[in-house]
């Protein structure tokens, strides 16, 4: 493709602004049929094609598509069609006694049309998912998805290609410069999910048209595992989490910060999980993933050169092969504080271990840092829940448990300053592409109405009245 500015996408966004109104208006049956066909496009016509895109992409196992991919985009569905009615109902709000005569209530309009760019470590899920909620919300939209997983992307277009006229949803496939282009253009939402640094190039993309962003981005998630923890579920949990996608996992945990009494325990317990998960030979393992490519490849590798030469301990892995894109489990202890590894995301199977003393040191090394998307933390304590949870500032947290929180859309998902700016998922999914638009009826005459000019020495004391009392 040529540098140049394509026409195409202008056409394609003018397409979609002549139609806004008339999707917004959108009836609750008519969303739920869009929701519907989706559906079953993910669960029957569209799933062995998700499959095979997706090993081919990753080499990514079935169940663990089914799993991450399928089944939270249905699980956002299914929750969306089930209290969509009621989201779209006006929400009636109580009447100040000042403004007495009058009656107020508020209701979700969509924003309107809206650009979803989705990243390539969960291209169907973090795709779609933003799409329910937009869908939801009434609004019509274009999705560009990463060019890195170009066998996802392929299935994607086919797939919206047949659900959706381009008028109301349209996906369009390239790289950086489609990017740059679709940028330009003044959409009334934008949802990205990705890096910090791309995140401020499309907030200040955004900025030029007033657009409303919702940024889901990453950074170092860390863990806390205290010595009253429970090792063995810690490490089963998180090395499932960490290697799942082979790390290629926003909230994934990223580094361990432990109580050095338990650190030798945890380690162990974590090779007899690894071993459990992936066998003696993870590279034979038909549950392992791989990395994405070799941009990808080369950088976790870097990373593992540099602190070999820098003599941290490898506790295990460091395998890597090249041909595949191949890097096995790994977990490093000992690491010079300055090391890559403990400053950048690594968003790859390598899990450093940090070691603590006091528990004061844990949260220090945690807020010396920019806020992470997610904290984990190990603990029987509950005074220790306690003292983490209010000394440490995170877009989301897990306790006794990995990732977990991201799959409950009861909840709001989203990170803080530099791991995001808004929420996703269920409820507030839908309210990220929606204005919430705010009504007041005058019904009859009140008591406001008598303080209008002249202001007299009557209209004063109402006034003085309405201070003190109202």
């Amino acid at each position: 493709m040529t540098k140049g500015k394509d026409n195409r996408y202008q056409n394609l966004f003018e397409t979609q602004k002549a139609r806004r109104n008339t999707i917004g208006v959108n009836t609750y049956k008519e969303r739920i049929n869009k929701l519907n066909q989706l559906q079953t496009a993910l669960t029957k016509t569209y799933k062995s094609e998700i499959r095979a895109a997706l090993h081919a992409d990753f080499k990514k196992p079935h169940v663990e598509t089914d799993l991450t991919e399928i089944y939270l985009v249905v699980a956002e569905i299914k929750y969306a069609k089930k209290n969509l009615h009621r989201w779209m109902r006006r929400q009636k709000v109580e009447t100040p006694i000042a403004l007495i005569g009058t009656s107020s209530y508020y209701y979700f309009e969509p924003k309107g049309i809206c650009l979803i760019i989705s990243p390539w470590n969960y291209p169907f899920n973090l795709t779609m998912s933003p799409l329910v909620a937009a869908i939801a919300a009434g609004c019509s939209v274009i999705i560009k998805p990463s060019e890195l997983t170009p066998n996802s992307s392929r299935v994607m277009i086919n797939m919206i290609k047949e659900l959706f006229d381009e008028d109301e949803v349209a996906l369009i496939e390239g790289g950086i410069e489609v990017s740059e282009q679709l940028l330009a253009l003044s959409f009334n939402h934008i949802f990205f999910t990705g890096s910090p640094i791309v995140g401020k190039i499309v907030m200040k993309a955004a900025s030029k048209h007033l657009a409303s962003v919702t940024l889901e981005l990453g950074g170092k998630s860390p863990t806390i595992i205290d010595k009253s923890a429970d090792l063995k579920l810690a490490a089963r949990t998180i090395v499932w989490t960490k290697f799942l996608n082979n790390g290629q996992t926003c909230i994934a945990p990223d580094y361990v910060l432990i109580d050095t009494s338990v650190k030798s325990e945890f380690i162990e317990h974590c090779k007899t999980y690894i071993k459990k998960y992936y066998g003696d030979d993870p590279e034979k393992s038909s549950s392992y993933s791989r990395v994405v490519n070799s941009k990808h490849f080369d950088r976790l590798k870097d990373y593992l050169k540099e602190t070999k030469n820098r003599n941290a301990t490898f506790e295990l892995g460091g395998d890597v092969f090249a041909e595949e894109y191949f890097i096995g489990p790994t977990i490093i202890s000992n690491l010079p504080e300055d090391s890559k590894l403990l400053h950048e995301e690594v968003f790859g199977p390598i899990l450093s271990i940090v070691e603590y003393s006091t528990l004061a040191e844990a949260i220090n090394y945690i807020n010396a840092k920019e806020k992470p998307l997610a904290l984990y933390l190990y603990s029987k304590s509950n005074k220790t829940i306690e003292k983490v949870l209010s000394e440490t500032r995170v877009g989301s947290t897990g306790i006794n448990n990995a990732a977990l929180q991201f799959s409950n859309h009861y909840l709001p998902f989203g990170g803080i300053n530099n791991s995001g700016i808004g929420k996703s998922h269920g409820f507030f999914g839908f309210e990220e592409f929606s204005n919430k638009r705010s009504v007041l009826k005058r019904n009859y005459p009140g008591f406001i109405s008598l303080m209008r000019p002249p202001y007299t020495k009557f209209v004063q004391k109402l006034v003085d009245i309405t201070i003190k009392w109202f």
